[in-house]
């Protein structure tokens, strides 16, 4: 039977839950259906990236480790344009353990939000509220999208901004961000600076798409 949700992915043993990796694919590629249409299916060359973030996503510590993955940081999904990094950090979101629940907002969409509103945008992401110990989660699609915005005259590297910021917080108190992104380390490196790119490898376990995979658009 095909599983429903995602207690239909797990059992129960010695008070943990044991997820069965088929199942998951199964309801990913179900729920992909239902959000993005028949068509949509699994490609078999995504499988390995799939199966990375679903164990970042449930944080299983034994599998991390071999995968040398740090539970810690926030993950960079990286892939060619229209590979389903989006669709794909939509529909893997249920199975995120607390700690690293996350909401998704393109880079477009904060950069025409301090367009509109300054720099009380970027403290929208980048503070805590009184009742947080960290900062909410994000997962920010899709940087390099994003434009140079002025503000009153002002230029501002928008998310060169919120990362920054991101990362004195991850220091502090493990606050976790996400990106996707079809951009190159060198790309990030002339998009954003030197000073950001370092602090990305301190910030990001990096996941990457199989350079075969095929534009889904």
């Amino acid at each position: 039977m095909n599983p429903t949700n995602i207690s239909d992915c797990f059992t129960i043993e010695n008070n943990h839950k044991v997820y069965d990796f088929n199942k998951c694919l199964s309801l990913i590629e179900s729920q992909g259906k239902e959000h993005y249409g028949q068509s949509f299916k699994i490609n078999i060359l995504n499988i390995p990236t799939i199966y990375k973030l679903l164990v970042y996503m449930i944080q299983d510590e034994k599998t991390a480790l071999k995968l040398k993955i740090d539970l810690s940081k926030g993950i960079l999904v990286s892939g060619a344009i229209g590979c389903g990094k989006t669709s794909l950090m939509h529909l893997i979101r249920p199975f995120a353990y607390q700690n690293s629940e996350y909401k998704i907002k393109t880079c477009r969409e904060v950069s025409f939000e301090f367009a509109k509103n300054g720099f009380e945008a970027i403290n929208r992401y980048t503070l805590k509220q009184a009742n947080q110990s960290k900062l909410t989660g994000y997962c920010f699609d899709d940087l390099g999208a994003e434009q140079q915005i002025k503000h009153f005259g002002n230029d501002c590297n928008v998310m060169a901004e919120v990362l920054i910021s991101r990362y004195e917080q991850f220091v502090e108190n493990k606050s976790v961000t996400h990106i996707t992104t079809n951009l190159s380390a060198s790309e990030i490196e002339n998009n954003y600076g030197n000073r950001l790119r370092s602090r990305m490898r301190a910030m990001f376990n990096l996941i990457t798409f199989d350079k075969e995979t095929k534009d889904k658009r």
